[in-house]
């Protein structure tokens, strides 16, 4: 690509433009444009890529809320826009002359927009200069430079400096037309407003009042451009001259409810005062009032209430003034709104509370002034939840126990959940614990709509704590008296496959059922196995507490060929049709040797059936367990070992412990090495 430069005449402008080359101002769009009218100099059909917005030549606006006219001519500038011509970094359009190798380079001068056949685009550059680029209708750029400056009109410009006199001679002189606005709907009168300039604002209304309700385009009065400001006189004197202070603007807002979120009670006791309606529902229906008791101020809510304030009224959502004290947790008016008789118990669209809010934020102070009024604690959201729920889901201990005596346990439980559930969910185990010791069941189960929710059908707040790997919380419910077997999924299938022997400790510890199958996947040996297998010592843990060993050499095929394993439903579905054999298998269960034979265990066989052989007597191995054995010369004597008769001692071990319990054999009056020998913890009985 051809290199561009930038020629320049004059030391002046030389200087002006130090930092100003084709390449800093230029957009990835605009070099990309350019790098293609400089490669195809054969051609003049390159299209370009722009991403910039394509527009005709729009004059600017002030927007409404942030108005932006240009800052004042002195040495304290507006925040807002500071004066663009101080800025090194936008020189004059008609001092810059480019030189482009390009066969069709853009003109130095802008076009005629009245001939131009093309569009005009702006866009800014990462320095913040604002660019203006015109582009022929075939792609081409014809022309390219920094947006120009537009000159303020000459009465504008004295208002923004504030010479009063001078504006008193523009609106006198003849041909001066105060209704015609400098850019879209601003008038001179907004000007004035704006900059708070109380005495041209003066010479204005004397020479014009009937711009005094006039709006922007964003529907803007003086009056309310003045409130934005919070210019207090300029307010005054618009009032006196007939502002209207009930005008809203295109977003709905009124200037008393401007007031209001600006938290200025001189300019609302002005504004009632001049009859400004205090009821009128603005931007998503709200009314003065919510925004006062938005900012906490009770000195504008009880002009408000004076002046006919209605302290019901709605919102769009249904939230009145009461719930947004509480949601936002303003204690001196949502005291303001009860003294003066604000329904406590109001609820919005969703069913919410005013306490069930306060709670939900986390506002303690709130919380305890509903409660000390006697609001409801036992009202619903939409979704059934009590405000005890949703503190308990926050982990807010100090609401919880405000809570905890004055929500009825009836009502929980007709919610189809428990603060429990939500405590142990989120891990809040202080929550947890303040609610086990206020007597709340800690076997409470979800109800079916709620079970549905979760993928595992999980049920019960240990469920929870589990899957979560809390260990502490699953002591805590587990000491409570939890039940560890009333999930469809059992909690210690859970534990087991997270690999924690500390929590599968606790469940066996606390009567976990071993030997529980998982209804919804039947197999023929305890579920756990398979969650457990990859972890000895856990495997080993499960056998020594009673797990059923036996079940895992009971193959239906035995030395027979085994059909080759399936993987899906739909692969065992379409293998009817080819071997009758497999019908019993799908109707009894998955088999411990399938299993076994998954290609993520199968590498552990070996020493599985080795562990599993310690707490069987004679059993034969089937076919594909042999093929494991076999698969690995290391592994011959575990397949040397299952060839019977076994060892009369492993068999008196195998009859002393089913007679005895696997739990009760440490209390037998035996030597401490027999008592190891019998609990597989030392195959040794010289001690």
């Amino acid at each position: 690509m051809a290199a561009a430069s930038i020629s320049r005449s004059g030391s002046a402008t030389d200087q002006a433009l130090e930092d100003y080359s084709l390449y800093s101002n230029l957009s990835d769009d605009e070099l990309l444009q350019l790098a293609i009218e400089r490669s195809l100099t054969d051609t003049h059909n390159s299209t370009a890529t722009n991403a910039n917005t394509t527009t005709k030549i729009q004059p600017t606006h002030f927007p409404d809320k942030g108005l932006n006219p240009p800052a004042r001519n002195t040495n304290q500038h507006s925040s807002h826009n500071p004066p663009s011509r101080h800025s090194s970094h936008n020189p004059s359009a008609a001092n810059t002359s480019a030189q482009y190798s390009s066969p069709n380079p853009p003109m130095e001068q802008p076009p005629d927009l009245k001939t131009f056949d093309g569009t005009v685009s702006r866009f800014m550059t990462g320095s913040g200069k604002k660019m203006v680029v015109y582009r022929r209708a075939d792609g081409n750029v014809a022309h390219i430079a920094p947006e120009p400056e537009q000159e303020e009109e000459p009465l504008f410009r004295a208002i923004r400096d504030g010479d009063a006199c001078k504006v008193k001679a523009l609106v006198m002189c003849p041909g001066t037309n105060l209704m015609l606005p400098s850019k879209p709907g601003w008038l001179a009168i907004h000007q004035a407003a704006w900059f708070g300039e109380e005495m041209c604002l003066r010479v204005l209304l004397s020479a014009q009042p009937g711009m005094t309700n006039k709006k922007t385009a964003h529907g803007e009065t003086a009056l309310l451009v003045a409130i934005n400001k919070d210019y207090l006189e300029c307010v005054r004197l618009l009032l006196e001259h007939g502002a209207d202070p009930n005008i809203q603007n295109n977003e709905k807002e009124t200037p008393l409810y401007r007031a209001c979120e600006l938290n200025s009670p001189a300019i609302v006791a002005m504004l009632l005062n001049r009859g400004a309606t205090v009821n009128t529902r603005c931007n998503q229906d709200w009314t003065a009032v919510q925004e006062a008791v938005v900012r906490n101020n009770v000195e504008i809510c009880e002009m408000l209430l004076k002046a006919g304030a209605k302290l019901n009224l709605r919102n769009m959502y249904g939230i009145t003034p009461l719930f947004t004290a509480a949601q936002s947790g303003q204690l001196d008016t949502l005291r303001f709104l009860l003294k003066h008789g604000a329904d406590i118990n109001t609820q919005a669209a969703d069913g919410a509370t005013a306490l069930y809010e306060a709670a939900k934020n986390g506002h303690e102070g709130v919380v305890e002034l509903l409660l000390s009024q006697s609001a409801d604690a036992n009202k619903p959201g939409r979704t059934g939840l009590l405000p005890l729920h949703i503190a308990a889901k926050r982990g807010s201990d100090t609401i919880v126990s405000m809570l905890i005596p004055v929500t009825g346990k009836t009502r929980v439980n007709r919610s189809g959940i428990s603060p429990l559930h939500l405590a142990a969910e989120n891990n809040h185990d202080d929550t947890l614990e303040l609610l086990i010791e206020a007597g709340f069941n800690v076997n409470a189960q979800l109800s079916e709509e709620r079970t549905k929710l979760y993928e595992d059908r999980r049920s019960t707040a240990l469920y929870f704590s589990i899957i979560n790997n809390n260990i502490y919380a699953v002591g805590m419910l587990l000491s409570a008296g939890a039940d560890p077997n009333l999930d469809v999924f059992k909690p210690l299938m859970v534990a087991a496959r997270q690999g924690c022997i500390e929590t599968v400790t606790l469940l066996v510890e606390h009567g976990a059922d071993i030997n529980a199958g998982i209804p919804t996947h039947p197999s023929t040996f305890p579920a756990v196995y398979m969650f457990s297998m990859k972890y000895l010592p856990m495997f080993k843990y499960l056998l020594d507490q009673g797990g059923n060993a036996l079940s895992c050499f009971d193959c239906e095929f035995g030395s027979r060929t085994h059909p080759p394993l399936t993987t899906s439903q739909s692969q065992r579905s379409d293998r009817r049709g080819e071997d009758a054999v497999l019908e019993p298998h799908l109707r009894r269960g998955v088999q411990f040797c399938e299993v076994i034979s998954i290609p993520s265990i199968c590498r552990w066989a070996g020493p599985i059936i080795d562990v599993l052989l310690d707490y069987v007597g004679h059993v034969t191995l089937c076919s594909r367990l042999m093929e494991h054995l076999d698969s690995f010369p290391d592994w011959s004597c575990i397949k040397e070992k299952a060839t019977p008769p076994r060892p009369l001692l492993q068999l008196c071990r195998l009859q002393v412990v089913q007679l005895v319990g696997s739990r009760r054999v440490k209390r037998l009056p035996l030597p401490i090495g027999l008592i190891r020998f019998l609990q597989h913890q030392e195959a040794c009985l010289d001690d």
